[in-house]
C-alpha cells in the first residue's frame, strides 16, 4: 500500500524521487498537491484518507498505516510476547511523539564547557533559507571566520549553484570573496549523523567550533510527524555533534511560538513556555520540543543559546522579504484587500537587525549559553492602522472572524496566486486558532537582546513601522501579494490649483485637482495626479476635459533646463479631450531663476498646446493668481474622510511639510549655482593677473 501510495504521490513532485518513507513536503508538495492526492488515491485505490491526514504526517508508509488501520479487520489475538524496544507512537498521537523525542535528549553525553574563544569555523544550517541567507552574510561581515554551509545536494557544485541562487533571490551576494569564506557540504539535517559517513562526521567534529541550527520547516499546516524530522531531530542531531570531539557551543534559532498558547500573559526572555498540549499547530510544537529538549542539553553540559524570532519582516533596504512568511501574507492582504482584523500587536522585526544581532551573540562568548528574544519593538494595531492611513491605504477595521469571512470570499471572487499559502491558512480550524492566538498575544518583549545590542553597539531594536516596510511593501508588490495605492484608489489628499493667462491673445483658465494616492507615491516618485478642465475658446468653445494628468515636483533634480540658467520646479503633462471628442496635450514647466520675484516664479507656469500626435502649435504662460493661491491650496486642502481628525491634520502638515521643502529648495537652487559661478569667475580674474 505504501508503494502504490509514493508512486502516485511521485506524478505530483516533478520528477523527485519518493519510496515508502519521504516525507512528500519536504521532497516539494504543495498543499493543493495534497488536495489532487486525496482524491487519486480515493479514486484509483480506493484509499479514503483527509487532507488533514497527510499534513499530519505526509510519508507514504505513515499513510498506508492509517487507512489499514481504520480498514482493516481486528486481527486474531497474537501470543503474548515481549513488548518492542522501541515503541513507535500512531501516526495521529502528537503527545506520543512528544515524549518519544524528548526521551532522545536524556541520551546526549556528558560534557565539559566549550572554550570560550571567538569562534574560527562555523557550522551553518539553513543557508539557502531567508534568515539563515543574511545570517551567512552577517557573519561573514562580523568576524573573520569561515563558515561551513550544509545544503540538501548531491555534492558540493550543486549545493554552490543552489546555495548562490537562493542568496541571489534575497538580493545577496555570491562573489569570489564570499565564496572563499564558505564551504558548501553536501548532507541533511533530517537524516541521522546529517547524511554523513562516519569518517566525514568525525573530521567534521574536530573541525568546525561553533554550530549554527537555522534550518527549519515552516508549515502552519503540517502536523508534527510531519515536521519532526527537521524542526526536532535535527537540532539534537547538532546537538549530538556539539559533543563530539571537542566540545562546541551550539546557538540555536527558536521561535516565540512556544508561547502560542491561548491565553498567554508574558512573552518575555524567562517566562514560562506554553503547555505543549496546549499549543495548536504541529509548528509550535516542534520548537516547543527543540527548545525543551536543547535545554535538557544544557543540563549534560553543553552551551546551547536560545535565539527566538518573532515574525521575520522584510530587509529595511533592499525590502528583500520571505514571501511564505505569515506575517508578510497577513501584511499583504491588509494592503490588497483594503481592510484589518483588530488586534493587539504584531511581532515583527525585519530579517536584518534579527540576522545582525543572531551574528553577533555567535561571535561575543559572553553572550553564550543565555535565551534572547530578538522581536524587536512590537507592532501594536493602532500602529499598523496608522501606516497604513496615512500611506493612502484606508482600511476599515473589521472582527477577526468577519475579516476571515471576507478575505476568503474576496479571494474565491479574485484569486491571488501568491497569496494562496495564507486561504489554506485561513481555511484550516487548527491554522486559524494559531492566528488568533498569534494576533492576541501580549507583546513580546527582549531585555536581554536590548541589553546586548546597547553593550555592542548594535541597532537598537526599532519598530517594524511605514519607512521600514516601504520596500518590503515594493517586494510584496512586484512579487503580486501585496497592491499599493493607485490611481484607482480614492485620493487620499487633494486641493484645487486655478491659473489663468493668455495664448496669443485669447484668455485661458486651467481648474486643475491635483492629488495623491499616498505618502508613498511622493516619497518615491515626486508624482501628483491631475484631473480638472482647461477652458481656453482657442482651443474650442467648450472645456477640454482633462483624462489623464501627471505634475512631477522637481524633476530634474536641480539641473537645469536645457544647460540655461532656469531650474525647473514642476513640470505639468496633461491629456486633454474637447467635447467634440478631439484629443489635446498640454505640457508646462515652473522653473525657478536668481531673481528676486521668487513668488511670481513659484506661481507661472510657461505652457504649450498641441494636438495628440502633433507638434506644439500654441504656447503662453498662465498664473495662479495671489489671492486664490492661500484659498485653494493651504486652506483647501481635502483629506480623505475615512481618516480620525487628527490623522488628517497630520497628513496636511506632512504635505505641507515636504511640498514647500520641495519648492524652496528648488527657488535657492539657481543662487547657489550663480553664486558659484561667480566664484569661480573671481577665481578665473584672479589667476589671469597672477599671469599677465
Amino acid at each position: 500500500m505504501a508503494a502504490a501510495i509514493a508512486e502516485r504521490a511521485g506524478r505530483f513532485l516533478r520528477g523527485a524521487r519518493v519510496d515508502a518513507d519521504t516525507d512528500l513536503f519536504d521532497a516539494g508538495a504543495t498543499s493543493v498537491d495534497a488536495v489532487e492526492l486525496i482524491a487519486v488515491l480515493a479514486r484509483e485505490l480506493g484509499v479514503r484518507i483527509s487532507l488533514d491526514d497527510v499534513f499530519l504526517d505526509g510519508r507514504p508508509r505513515r499513510l498506508a498505516q492509517l487507512w489499514l488501520t481504520r480498514e482493516a479487520p481486528a486481527p486474531a489475538a497474537a501470543p503474548p510476547g515481549p513488548p518492542p524496544a522501541t515503541p513507535v507512537p500512531a501516526p495521529d498521537d502528537e503527545l506520543g511523539w512528544v515524549k518519544a523525542d524528548l526521551a532522545r535528549a536524556d541520551d546526549l553525553p556528558w560534557v565539559e564547557p566549550p572554550e570560550t574563544a571567538e569562534p574560527r569555523r562555523i557550522l551553518l544550517t539553513g543557508a539557502t533559507g531567508f534568515l539563515g541567507g543574511h545570517l551567512l552574510l552577517d557573519l561573514l561581515r562580523r568576524g573573520d571566520a569561515h563558515v561551513v554551509c550544509l545544503v540538501r545536494a548531491a555534492d558540493e557544485r550543486e549545493g554552490e549553484r543552489r546555495l548562490a541562487e537562493e542568496l541571489a533571490g534575497y538580493h545577496l551576494p555570491w562573489s569570489a570573496e564570499v565564496a572563499r569564506r564558505v564551504t558548501v557540504l553536501p548532507g541533511d539535517v533530517r537524516r541521522p549523523r546529517l547524511g554523513l559517513d562516519e569518517d566525514r562526521w568525525q573530521a567534521l567534529a574536530g573541525e568546525v567550533d561553533a554550530i549554527v541550527s537555522v534550518a527549519a520547516a515552516v508549515d502552519f499546516l503540517r502536523g508534527y510527524p510531519s515536521l519532526r524530522q527537521t524542526n526536532v531531530l535535527g537540532p539534537l542531531t547538532l546537538a549530538e555533534l556539539a559533543a563530539t570531539g571537542p566540545v562546541k557551543p551550539l546557538h540555536h534559532i527558536s521561535s516565540i511560538a512556544v508561547f502560542n498558547e491561548a491565553g498567554t500573559t508574558s512573552m518575555d526572555e524567562d517566562s514560562p513556555l506554553g503547555r505543549v498540549d496546549r499549543l495548536f499547530t504541529g509548528y509550535d510544537k516542534t520548537k516547543w520540543v527543540s527548545e525543551v529538549a536543547l535545554r535538557r542539553a544544557r543540563e549534560h553540559g553543553l552551551t546551547v543559546t536560545l535565539m527566538r524570532p518573532g515574525s521575520i519582516g522584510g530587509h529595511t533596504r533592499t525590502g528583500a522579504h520571505n514571501p511564505k512568511d505569515l506575517g508578510s501574507g497577513l501584511l499583504s492582504a491588509f494592503s490588497r484587500f483594503r481592510a484589518m482584523p483588530a488586534f493587539r500587536y504584531i511581532n515583527v522585526s525585519p530579517v536584518d537587525w534579527v540576522s545582525q544581532m543572531a551574528a553577533a551573540i555567535v561571535y561575543e562568548p559572553s553572550a553564550w549559553g543565555a535565551t534572547y528574544n530578538l522581536t524587536g519593538e512590537p507592532n501594536a494595531f493602532q500602529d499598523v492602522l496608522r501606516d497604513m492611513r496615512l500611506g493612502g491605504m484606508n482600511v476599515p477595521v473589521m472582527g477577526w472572524e468577519e475579516w476571515r469571512s471576507a478575505f476568503l470570499a474576496f479571494m474565491e471572487a479574485d484569486p491571488v496566486p501568491e497569496l494562496e499559502f495564507l486561504v489554506q491558512v485561513l481555511r484550516s480550524p487548527t491554522a486559524v486558532k494559531l492566528c488568533e492566538a498569534a494576533l492576541l498575544s501580549p507583546a513580546a518583549s527582549g531585555d536581554r537582546a536590548e541589553a546586548f545590542a546597547a553593550r555592542h553597539g548594535l541597532p537598537a531594536p526599532a519598530r517594524y513601522g511605514a519607512q521600514a516596510q516601504l520596500k518590503t511593501y515594493e517586494r510584496l508588490a512586484e512579487s503580486g501579494l501585496a497592491r499599493l495605492p493607485g490611481k484607482d484608489d480614492p485620493p487620499f489628499l487633494w486641493f484645487h490649483e486655478t491659473m489663468r493667462g493668455v495664448l496669443e491673445d485669447t484668455p485661458c483658465e486651467l481648474s486643475l485637482r491635483p492629488s495623491i494616492a499616498s505618502m508613498y507615491q511622493l516619497v518615491r516618485e515626486r508624482r501628483l495626479d491631475v484631473t480638472g478642465e482647461v477652458r481656453c475658446a482657442l482651443l474650442h468653445p467648450e472645456p477640454l476635459t482633462v483624462e489623464a494628468g501627471d505634475i512631477w515636483v522637481r524633476p530634474l533634480d536641480g539641473i537645469p533646463h536645457r544647460h540655461g540658467l532656469n531650474h525647473p520646479l514642476l513640470r505639468y503633462r496633461l491629456r486633454l479631450r474637447d467635447a467634440a471628442g478631439q484629443e489635446w496635450w498640454l505640457e508646462g514647466l515652473k522653473t525657478a531663476r536668481a531673481r528676486r520675484d521668487l513668488w511670481r516664479q513659484s506661481r507661472t507656469l510657461a505652457i504649450q498646446v498641441g494636438r495628440e500626435g502633433e507638434p506644439a502649435h500654441l504656447a503662453g504662460e498662465v498664473v495662479v493668481p495671489p489671492d486664490s493661491y492661500v484659498r485653494e491650496q493651504i486652506d483647501g486642502i481635502g483629506v480623505n474622510p475615512a481618516l480620525p481628525a487628527p490623522e488628517q491634520r497630520l497628513a496636511k502638515l506632512m504635505w505641507l511639510g515636504w511640498f514647500f521643502a520641495q519648492m524652496g529648495w528648488g527657488l535657492l537652487e539657481p543662487s547657489l549655482r550663480a553664486g558659484a559661478e561667480l566664484l569661480d569667475l573671481r577665481r578665473d580674474a584672479t589667476r589671469t593677473k597672477e599671469i599677465r
